[in-house]
């Protein structure tokens, strides 16, 4: 039976909460606010759940969901080879909107989808959100829409797509702010040598810079003859190639990520 929580009231957030963990233990799919929009999730190391959850959106394999993290230094459990300005970007923007596609650890027992090896990660800046992951681990969580559809804004948005294929929605008001644009995160795959910007959102190229100022912005490239040192070596260069090594792309389309 699915059920809705007002989370902005205490005693139906600790309920919420409990429920959309057990929820998530039995392979079922749950909507949740994070700090971006609305996301569906369901447990990370689950293929059935991650299945269901793709089903409820109307996506295929190849679109596969990013994972949402409770703290920075679970990074290293999922990803391996983690660049040192991958790190300092996680430092910087962390919890935030930025999503970083890395490799992913090839111990473990997962399937996201054709992620050819890859999975995008990000922390949050939401408490319910990361109060949540605190109580279940990683999650796969996309945008909590139809494909195609607008993202939702809030639970009652999400519920009016989703319907009974979500277990629980947990309610905890607009994100971000009533009256102020869904932005998606930004996501950086941290794969390639320089990075490169898959998606423009709520973190700016000027402030990824600097951090790393080599990051090539969409529609950028450096040759082979150019130093790979900051914004002015960039070259306007076609969409197919800020294509991240993985095609994670499609996974991060999905707001929370």
């Amino acid at each position: 039976m699915t059920t809705t929580y007002n989370c902005t009231s205490e005693d139906q957030r600790t309920e919420g909460l409990q429920h959309a963990q057990r929820a998530i233990s039995e392979k079922k799919c749950i909507v949740m606010p994070t700090d971006t929009v609305y996301g569906i999730a369901a447990d990370a190391f689950s293929p059935l759940a991650v299945t269901m959850l793709l089903a409820s959106k109307g996506r295929s394999r190849q679109m596969p969901p990013p994972v949402l993290i409770p703290r920075i230094n679970a990074l290293d459990g999922l990803a391996t080879d983690v660049p040192a300005d991958a790190r300092a970007l996680a430092q910087a923007f962390w919890p935030g909107g930025l999503t970083l596609i890395l490799h992913a650890q090839p111990s473990l027992d997962w399937d996201l989808g054709d992620t050819k090896g890859t999975v995008a990660l990000r922390m949050p800046d939401d408490h319910l959100a990361l109060d949540l992951l605190g109580m279940t681990g990683p999650l796969a969580v996309s945008s909590a829409n139809r494909t195609g559809q607008e993202a939702a804004q809030t639970a009652s948005e999400a519920r009016l797509q989703l319907a009974d294929s979500v277990e629980v929605y947990l309610e905890g008001g607009f994100r971000p702010v009533k009256g102020t644009a869904a932005l998606p995160s930004t996501i950086v795959d941290a794969t390639s040598t320089p990075f490169r910007v898959v998606r423009q959102g709520a973190i700016e190229l000027e402030r990824l810079r600097e951090i790393v100022p080599s990051i090539l912005g969409i529609g950028e490239t450096v040759t082979a003859a150019e130093p790979v040192a900051g914004s002015e070596t960039a070259k306007p260069g076609s969409d197919g190639e800020n294509q991240p090594a993985g095609e994670t792309l499609p996974a991060s389309e999905n707001q929370p990520e």
